[in-house]
Formats: C-alpha cells, sequence, structure tokens
C-alpha cells in the first residue's frame, strides 16, 4: 500500500476546489454495506475508513476555487442542468471490493449511465471552460478507505476475502457539484449545487 495523503500539485491545507460527485446522502443500503466492511476493516494498520457521510463516486474536476470565477461556476451549473435533463436516473450496483494501492475501492455497475452523466458533465463545462482532466481511463468506483501509509497488503487482502457482504443497490437522480478539501485526511465537501437527473 502507498499513502494516498501526499500533497498533489496544487494542493495544501486550506486549499478549495470545485469537482463534480455523485453523493450517497439517504442511500442506506449503501450505508449497510459500507458500514459492514468498515467493521471488518477496522483492525487493519494504515487504513483511514470513510464515513457514511463523505462517500462519494468522483465524476469530474473543474479547478480550484481561487482560479475561477464564481460567474462561470454558475454558467457551468446552468449548462449542466440543461444537459443532465437528458439523462435518467438509474439504480447502482456496488459489489465486493478491491485493493488499489492507495485504496479500499468498489467497482461500481453498470458503467454506462456513469459515463453518461460524466460526458454530460464534461460537455456542461466545454460550454463555459476549458475541461480539466482527460475523458480516457475514468474508472467509475466508491473509495471505502483510503491508505494512509506505505506497506504490506496482504493483511487488508486477507480480511477482504474473509468477509462475504451482500452486494448494495443506489439509485442515482442527482449530480452535486461540490467544494472539496483534504485539510483532515479525508475528502470533506460543502454542496454548492445538486442538480437532478432526468
Amino acid at each position: 500500500m502507498s499513502n494516498h495523503w501526499w500533497w498533489r500539485p496544487g494542493w495544501s491545507t486550506g486549499s478549495r476546489f470545485y469537482t463534480w460527485h455523485l453523493t450517497f446522502d439517504g442511500q442506506l443500503d449503501v450505508h449497510r454495506f459500507a458500514d459492514e466492511y468498515r467493521t471488518s476493516l477496522a483492525g487493519a494498520d494504515g487504513l483511514d475508513l470513510i464515513p457514511d457521510q463523505w462517500l462519494h463516486l468522483t465524476m469530474q474536476g473543474i479547478g480550484f476555487v481561487n482560479d475561477i470565477d464564481r460567474a462561470d461556476v454558475d454558467a457551468v451549473v446552468d449548462a449542466a442542468r440543461h444537459r443532465l435533463a437528458a439523462v435518467p436516473p438509474f439504480d447502482l450496483k456496488l459489489s465486493a471490493p478491491i485493493l488499489d494501492p492507495e485504496a479500499v475501492l468498489v467497482p461500481v455497475r453498470p458503467h454506462e449511465p456513469v459515463c453518461a452523466v460524466r460526458d454530460a458533465i464534461r460537455a456542461a463545462i466545454g460550454d463555459v471552460l476549458e475541461v480539466p482532466e482527460k475523458a480516457e481511463g475514468f474508472r467509475p468506483h466508491v473509495s471505502l478507505a483510503y491508505s494512509n501509509s506505505d506497506g504490506p497488503a496482504a493483511a487488508i487482502g486477507s480480511v477482504l476475502g474473509a468477509v462475504d457482504v451482500p452486494p448494495a443497490t443506489a439509485r442515482i437522480a442527482s449530480a452535486e457539484l461540490i467544494v472539496i478539501h483534504r485539510d483532515n485526511r479525508m475528502y470533506e465537501w460543502e454542496t454548492y449545487a445538486r442538480v437532478p437527473l432526468g
């Protein structure tokens, strides 16, 4: 495992960043699923377990708050309202987690509607600003824990292999533009706008 909390370019304590996520407020089946895995992983060294409040599926960043005019952010939100109206709500399935060097990740299925939301968000950003990040390489997932140190992964893998948690279903009916930070070794945010699908 590798420490997830190294400072990426542009980031430091106090940094705030606009990004689009799918979040899971009120998604009790997702919370049940995450809690069972958190309980199993509680004794594993080197992990920061993510509480229900901060569970998310990362979609698409826009940029640092200090670098973007708020009028442009509002214009992106307006464009997203128009574009996401054409994407119907959908259900996601979360099943067995996998180990990434920096996190415990839950792949989600199906990919297609998640990618449709991301494509619409990228198009909305492109209506106003240059779109950051590449379209390619997107792997829809929900993280359950972040690695906070460098070390072997075998013990964490053994815990995950010994747990049999029924899959969870999430209903995705909106996307959120959030203002995120990582000051406390966790991704925490305030919601800037919630845009409905369909």
